[in-house]
């Protein structure tokens, strides 16, 4: 093995493996997780949507298994640019690419943008599969606090004057502005505005994914950064996952073509081009109308688990305990006193509770958040919510109790 590591590539010591997969790995049938963020299985396509998905497939299947172009099927790419039009987003055809997963997209921005020590903003908290993509390209990291309105753009500007009186050149924004993982929080509409005027200021690129914007359940607008671009700047990420099935491995992105251009060559390396059968029946999912008519029991499902969990967290976790009210996608957040390290209570819960989370602190590229979790209300059923809270209140109140005693333990010898 110490052969091997001397062999390796320098880079691979910022490889790192996801937390969230290392517990899904430890989760037996008898644990109600709330770790990953999965869609629920009830919200996939019927029998009936698929034998139209199957005979749309027979009918292309020539073209559906064959090799295609890097940038993707040309059908999708047109059909993504008229049900984003819908959105605000104004596209053409051209400007979209199409990836394995949004995941793929990430890296790509990752391996084009950034160089080793280059300055990248994110969130704080953040994705952590976002800073997985970006880690083997050694940034330097400056997170950013959040509160109820999102990023807080004020102190992003002054960290980024900061910043250039060292010297450093800011490259890149990374941002899930719209039902933010792991928190769940909404940037407000000023804010978006602020980012745009910074990226501009700066002369940056805002890397926009949003998985979640299209199961949101409020009628207040959430305009999309890349609506508001006028320059180009935004680099707009989604995916089918949310909105049709994550097992399809379908996302895209939009930016402009010269990114575009540049996001297809380092495709090129990577896969040499897309997987067309599941372009094809995810063009069919679109093209059909199957995807607008199938978001609203989305957004339905997920606001009754959401509303499940908000009412569960009010009727068991004691006092001091704070947690995120988020307008839709699938995560809520919560803020335990500083003295619970949420990773090593993991173990109490999954093993004698059996209840499952992510520790909040993989999101934090500062270090911090030790007292934080991350719980998703999509996967679990409705009774599975409600239980699984009440567990991890037991599993909270306990940890509380013995932290008080040593903290008063320790008030005494001081």
């Amino acid at each position: 093995m110490s052969r091997l590591i001397e062999s390796l590539a320098a880079r691979t010591d910022r490889m790192r493996s996801s937390e969230i997969r290392d517990i899904l790995k430890s989760i037996t049938e008898d644990v109600i997780t709330f770790a990953g963020g999965m869609p629920d299985p009830n919200t996939f396509p019927s029998d009936e949507e698929l034998n139209e998905i199957f005979e749309f497939i027979r009918s292309v299947k020539s073209k559906a298994f064959q090799y295609g172009i890097t940038e993707g099927l040309p059908e999708l790419r047109e059909a993504l640019a008229k049900f984003m039009s819908k959105f605000g987003i104004k596209a053409s055809w051209e400007e979209i690419i199409v990836t394995s997963g949004s995941q793929q997209a990430i890296e790509i921005t990752g391996r084009i943008f950034i160089d080793q020590r280059n300055i990248i903003v994110v969130e704080l908290p953040t994705y952590l599969a976002a800073v997985q993509a970006y880690n083997i390209y050694k940034p330097i990291y400056v997170g950013v606090p959040m509160d109820d309105e999102g990023m807080k753009t004020d102190i992003l500007e002054e960290e980024l004057k900061r910043q250039i009186n060292l010297g450093r050149k800011p490259k890149l924004i990374y941002t899930i502005p719209t039902c933010q993982n792991p928190t769940g929080i909404s940037m407000s509409m000023d804010r978006r505005k602020h980012l745009l005027e910074i990226a501009s200021k700066y002369d940056l690129y805002i890397v926009e994914d949003d998985p979640y914007g299209y199961i949101t359940f409020t009628d207040k607008e959430y305009r999309r950064l890349k609506a508001m671009d006028s320059e180009g700047r935004v680099i707009y990420i989604s995916t089918f996952s949310k909105i049709f099935a994550p097992g399809i491995r379908v996302g895209w992105a939009v930016a402009a073509k010269e990114v575009i251009k540049y996001m297809g060559l380092a495709k090129q390396a990577l896969d040499i081009c897309g997987a067309y059968l599941s372009h094809y029946i995810a063009y069919y999912a679109i093209n059909s109308g199957m995807i607008e008519r199938r978001i609203p029991m989305i957004k339905r499902t997920y606001k009754e688990k959401r509303d499940v969990m908000l009412k569960a967290l009010e009727d068991y976790m004691p006092p001091n305990i704070e947690w995120t009210r988020p307008i839709g996608g699938m995560f809520i957040f919560l803020w335990l006193p500083e003295f619970i390290n949420t990773k090593t209570l993991l173990f109490r819960t999954l093993y004698h509770y059996k209840v499952a989370y992510v520790p909040g602190r993989s999101f934090f590229v500062d270090g911090s958040g030790w007292n934080t979790i991350r719980l998703s209300f999509s996967y679990p059923p409705k009774d599975k919510i409600t239980e699984g809270i009440r567990r991890l209140s037991l599993a909270i109140k306990e940890a509380m109790a013995i932290g008080m005693k040593k903290f008063k333990s320790y008030k005494l010898m001081s």
